[in-house]
């Protein structure tokens, strides 16, 4: 057990209110949340799991009428008195090692059962040029939040909350299952105070006790630029409230990124076709490109074959990690004419003739009436 003030641990002052209390627990806990340092260093996970612990410990005490009174009068010498309940320890803490307190969060460990509430899951559509540039989405849903009358505890303003009679404050129950094999118990949680181990005096008429109430939440969202579809943005604490007096879950985004009407997307690479003319193919020239950030130019060279491609360095998608932006890559599809009047039929022979015969040379001028009847 931590030695550390529990007071000042979780920020308050003596003879602070539940409500205070749980209010300040629900605040460092999300602050300290495992969950938040997945990708950080292994010192600052070991800060945190140490911060986690202690906060976990300071609420188990405060939160507990019996032994915040307790703890009140004697202090941290409360646990140097034998280690048993008799011996005015506590003797419910199994310990109050970490792996306890830690699992308490999750379904393990003992004494109350601190549950978070629910993840939610919202889809925002976007189009390709806002992934492209990143954006800021408002989000509207509906949640359970925590009740504001009773500010989450369940109880009517004014009252306190009790020790649940039904699990003794434990949150939770033994059951025996009786079968052809004998009796097994399996430990669950209390159906009466939901794992919190406590129950109001008198409920709040707001929630009828519950210390949850429907919401409506509203949040502007910050989208990274480079963001793909399917990829999912995790925003702590925006899920439900959770009914025993734990954190918040959690709000998983998906993103669904709009199917383009030229752009086909691979990785950070853009891939799109554009039709060039069968004179353009054959004598070259400058042709208009789509991007991202509007069209420019390229050259084309002469003889340039269908399903050639052409990559525009830095014209892609950008790494929500940073770094390289990606290519677009440009494949051209020559259009064969069709529906050719006599003159245009006669001239493309007269070039297919000058092809087969090497000693026949071209007259003077022939690609530009070339370039003029197909324009």
């Amino acid at each position: 057990m931590s030695k550390k003030d529990f007071y000042e641990t979780l920020g308050i002052a003596k003879g602070a209110s539940d409500s205070d209390i749980k209010k300040a627990y629900r605040k460092k806990a999300m602050k300290y949340h495992p969950d938040k340092y997945e990708n950080a260093s292994v010192k600052e996970k070991d800060v945190a799991e140490h911060k986690f612990k202690e906060v976990n410990d300071a609420y188990q005490v405060l939160s507990d009428g019996k032994k915040k009174s307790k703890y009140d009068r004697f202090g941290h010498d409360v646990f140097s008195q034998g280690g048993g309940a008799g011996a005015g320890g506590f003797g419910d803490f199994g310990g109050g090692g970490f792996e306890d307190t830690f699992g308490s969060f999750f379904g393990g460990g003992h004494g109350s059962h601190i549950e978070p509430g629910a993840d939610l899951r919202y889809t925002v559509e976007i189009t390709l040029e806002e992934a492209a540039k990143g954006v800021e989405k408002d989000v509207k849903y509906y949640r359970k939040g925590e009740c504001h009358t009773c500010d989450g505890t369940g109880a009517k303003p004014g009252s306190k909350l009790k020790t649940c009679s039904r699990c003794n404050g434990n949150g939770r129950i033994k059951e025996i299952q009786r079968t052809m094999f004998g009796n097994f118990e399996n430990v669950v949680e209390c159906d009466v105070c939901h794992g919190s181990g406590k129950v109001p005096e008198k409920k709040c008429s707001k929630c009828h006790g519950t210390g949850i109430e429907k919401e409506k939440v509203e949040k502007n969202v910050k989208i990274p630029a480079g963001i793909d579809d399917g990829q999912r943005l995790r925003l702590g604490g925006m899920g439900e409230a959770s009914e025993n007096g734990g954190p918040n879950g959690d709000l998983y985004l998906f993103i669904n990124v709009k199917e383009h009407a030229i752009f086909e997307r691979h990785d950070s690479d853009l891939v799109c076709e554009v039709p060039i003319s069968y004179t353009k193919a054959v004598v070259g020239g400058d042709i208009q490109i789509p991007t991202l950030d509007g069209a420019i130019k390229i050259k084309i060279p002469e003889g340039t074959q269908t399903g050639k491609v052409f990559r525009l360095r830095g014209k892609g998608m950008p790494s929500t990690r940073g770094g390289r932006i990606g290519d677009e890559l440009v494949k051209v599809v020559v259009e064969t004419p069709t529906k050719l009047n006599l003159d245009q039929k006669k001239l493309l022979q007269a070039f297919e003739d000058s092809l087969k015969d090497k000693n026949t040379g071209m007259k003077k001028g022939f690609f530009d009436k070339l370039k003029d009847l197909f324009k």
